[in-house]
């Protein structure tokens, strides 16, 4: 099997979360992703492909949030869950990496559940909301609500990426955009709205776990400003991706060793 390779869930409340875990370390490594169009049940191999440099040393759980998302779902509420498919895992002490939206549920997962996480690595993300998210979040919401999924890849693609990277790539945009939607549009919906719940920064001198922010200088979606001010906040280490925007975490060869190397 591809590095010990699962697909499972857990029941959590009325509804369920899946998760992917691979690797065949003894460490728990957790990742928490962002908002996607794409779920994490049937992602496993691509997962374990995009993580493999873990695979060795870690036991890696990516887990998704719940499949049926309530209405004014908040990072909060997300983060909870998360922590009971940890505790339900089994999961303590683990190693964390949050991304984007992964990275607001981290925060709050560190902060109300601080015996689970034992390092802590926060991507391109952000611990309250700001005008620039409001304003791209919500044009994604807009084009949700009206149907318009390949708007919203195109514009995904456009704000997420370098210049280089679109350059080279770009021609697949207009392909992935006609071949990409959510299998549950009301819940990409509410993930989306739940984004927008990000308020952490106030709480963040309660992480007590070792902390690294990795930012993109270039990040248009959360900004650079929002990666800066949590390390600030925690007088933790940092690192900005010069020429990198919210996609660091895919187009920077050495964001995983970075992390890798934080964690040991």
């Amino acid at each position: 099997m591809f590095w010990n390779l699962k697909e499972s869930s857990v029941e959590v409340g009325k509804s369920r979360v899946d998760y992917a875990v691979f690797g065949n370390g003894k460490k728990p490594m957790v990742i928490i992703p962002g908002l996607s169009l794409r779920d994490v049940k049937g992602a496993g191999f691509g997962l374990a492909l995009m993580y493999r440099t873990f695979a060795r040393d870690y036991r890696v759980y990516v887990i998704d949030k719940k499949n049926d998302i309530e209405e004014n779902c908040t990072v909060s509420d997300l983060a909870n869950d998360t922590a009971i498919v940890m505790q339900a895992l089994g999961i303590e002490n683990a190693y964390v990496l949050g991304v984007s939206l992964g990275g607001m549920i981290a925060e709050v997962l560190a902060i109300e559940y601080p015996t689970l996480v034992k390092r802590l690595v926060l991507g391109v993300t952000a611990s309250r909301t700001n005008e620039t998210m409001r304003r791209v979040v919500g044009n994604w919401i807009s084009l949700a609500e009206e149907g318009d999924f390949a708007a919203i890849v195109r514009d995904m693609l456009s704000v997420m990426y370098s210049k280089k990277y679109v350059k080279q790539y770009g021609w697949m945009f207009p392909i992935l955009a006609k071949l990409s939607k959510p299998k549950n549009e009301e819940r990409f919906i509410r993930l989306a709205k739940a984004c927008l719940t990000c308020e952490a920064y106030d709480k963040l001198e309660k992480i007590e776990a070792p902390t690294l922010v990795l930012g993109g200088a270039d990040d248009r979606i959360v900004t650079a400003e929002a990666s800066r001010e949590i390390a600030e906040r925690l007088s933790c280490e940092i690192y900005m991706y010069e020429g990198l925007g919210h996609s660091a975490y895919e187009e920077a060869g050495d964001f995983n060793l970075r992390i890798k190397n934080f964690f040991e």
